[in-house]
């Protein structure tokens, strides 16, 4: 059997409030290995009131329901099976909130050993105007009315989660093992096979983007203090939003054949920070079933 050596670890995870959601998966994975596992979330507001009973059918008013809810659910379902887990709602987009985390960490199970960068805001955006007329099919596959032209407002909105909060992660993490002089330490930033072009998403593609780019620099800085940092970048992921007819297609443009489900991601991140990835590092690793490979 395969020993991947995290039991007693300190994992803070951020963004694992939604149920059916990457991040809560990757908490129940460490969780399983003996990890202390630390979760981080803010609750997104929906157009919807949150009180109505949970969606049935797979869409985005499903994927919006679990991201406004508590981490309660995924907290109870840790704890159900016998493993260690808390939870703290708190703003990345602040960033006083993050020396603010570890202090919580450090006071509730010690110092962090491995950080996952899960957390992640959207909104969809482009660079073409309300008012211009479309004039080709192909950008009406991927526009539609709820997108708007992109504005300083939501730009930095997108940045300060997906980026700005990678960096002063990454830097908070790195600052205090080196204070400890430890020696083992692992990090692992979540992205998206569309980082490098994502039209309607543009912000968020590009924030996604900046976060694999502060990755890589972390890995060749901060190796020489036996840390690790890898990026995973999954593809599509049924966290509730992907529809019966957008599995359809997505099952069809995928060599294995089906769309992803998160615990694929969870199961990657782990090796990551496990022994078995004690040489992999500056790596960026899709997790897609060869989806845009």
């Amino acid at each position: 059997m395969i020993n991947p050596q995290l039991d007693g670890k300190v994992v803070v995870i951020t963004g694992a409030n939604n149920p059916q959601g990457i991040g809560a998966s990757i908490a129940k994975a460490f969780a399983q290995q003996g990890a202390k596992v630390f979760i981080t979330y803010m609750r997104l507001p929906t157009s919807s009131d949150t009180d109505v009973p949970e969606p049935t059918e797979p869409g985005q008013a499903l994927h919006d329901y679990g991201r406004a809810q508590n981490a309660d659910t995924v907290v109870q379902n840790i704890k159900d099976a016998g493993n260690t887990v808390e939870a703290w709602e708190a703003d990345l987009s602040d960033p006083a909130t993050v020396p603010a985390l570890f202090d919580l960490v450090e006071q509730t199970f010690g110092s962090v050993d491995v950080l996952v960068h899960n957390a992640a805001y959207w909104e969809p955006n482009t660079f073409i105007p309300p008012t211009a007329k479309l004039h080709n099919e192909f950008s009406t596959q991927w526009m539609d009315s709820a997108v708007g032209q992109i504005d300083a407002g939501m730009h930095d909105r997108i940045f300060a989660v997906n980026a700005r909060a990678t960096a002063l992660l990454i830097a908070e993490f790195a600052k205090r093992h080196t204070q400890r002089s430890a020696n083992w330490g692992r990090i692992i930033t979540i992205s998206t096979d569309s980082a490098r072009c994502f039209p309607s998403e543009i912000a968020y593609g590009a924030s996604k983007t900046a976060l694999e780019s502060y990755s890589r620099s972390a890995a060749v800085e901060l190796g020489q203090f036996g840390i690790t940092v890898n990026i995973v970048s999954p593809g599509p992921i049924q966290t509730g939003y992907i529809t019966t007819e957008m599995e359809q297609s997505i099952n069809q443009n995928t060599p294995l054949g089906r769309v992803g489900y998160p615990d694929d991601i969870a199961d990657v991140v782990v090796f990551l920070a496990s022994e078995q990835g004690r040489w992999v590092s500056g790596q960026l690793i899709h997790v897609g079933g060869g989806h845009r490979m």
